[in-house]
């Protein structure tokens, strides 16, 4: 994903692919639909910024095409090396400190990227300048103050519980530096840098599979550092994972903001 993020929720390499497949269960029909809104077709110029799972290179570069290119970075291009044929290209990448891989993109795409990296001001303008004349950004961020429960319906002790250790996991992001509103704050920054005819939406999965899978590997991770802080207890944790393996509780994943715009 990307350098800050990487340090907090750094995990195996199965349940990084858990949660990566998680992600894009939950949100990339969101991310194509825009895309497809966009008009995007053969012989675009794409890049894709912390291309950390698998999921929408592969879709750019169909739509595409042999005559297009996709230009897949991150810090760890581990998980998409063997993506690496044309119209693929993939190369380790700090957007927040290294100049763009390329100008005069079509589309420049970015989810969970820049609430995790040390400079995203300086992140967004190297997208953005990226972009040709024309060229589309779409941004993608969490927002976990726009609704910060895990159960919304907070019907029982079990979902009780599910939003304490929702709240202490928010605390723990906050403690780390980790911007866990920038989502709301997309619209204006993209006006801001100069794009015009700027949109945005908001998606919000509740009660599905993937957002139970994507809950149980983030707790899972964050154990010892929630119990380490103070928010959470060994026990609490075992009973909410255990919750959640019952399947009854209807759980939501954080919204993701997605704001877009075009480059002048």
């Amino acid at each position: 994903m990307t350098l800050t993020e990487g340090h907090l929720l750094e995990i195996g390499q199965s349940s990084a692919s858990a949660r990566f497949d998680a992600l894009a269960t939950l949100f990339d029909p969101m991310t194509l639909r825009h895309i497809e809104d966009f008009g995007i077709g053969l012989g675009w110029r794409c890049w894709e910024v912390g291309a950390g799972g698998r999921s929408l290179v592969p879709w750019l570069a169909k739509k595409v095409g042999p005559t297009g290119k996709v230009v897949a970075t991150d810090v760890d291009t581990s998980w998409v090396t063997t993506l690496a044929r044309p119209p693929i290209e993939v190369r380790v990448h700090d957007v927040a400190a290294q100049e763009p891989p390329g100008e005069r993109f079509d589309l420049v795409h970015a989810r969970l990227v820049l609430s995790h990296v040390p400079d995203p001001e300086r992140a967004l303008r190297s997208m953005v300048r990226a972009l040709r004349p024309g060229g589309r950004l779409l941004v993608e961020e969490t927002d976990l103050g726009l609704q910060p429960l895990v159960c919304p319906d907070e019907c029982g002790p079990e979902e009780q519980l599910a939003n304490r250790l929702r709240k202490g996991m928010g605390r723990l992001l906050v403690g780390r530096g980790i911007d866990v509103a920038h989502g709301r704050r997309l619209p204006r920054l993209l006006r801001e840098f100069g794009l015009r005819r700027v949109e945005a939406g908001t998606h919000f999965p509740m009660a599905t599979p993937a957002c139970a899978a994507l809950e149980s590997v983030t707790i899972e991770r964050l154990r010892d550092q929630l119990i380490a802080a103070g928010y959470a207890s060994e026990r609490a944790i075992d009973r909410h994972l255990a919750n959640i393996a019952v399947g009854t509780m209807d759980l939501a994943a954080v919204p993701m903001v997605s704001a877009w715009g075009r480059k002048p």
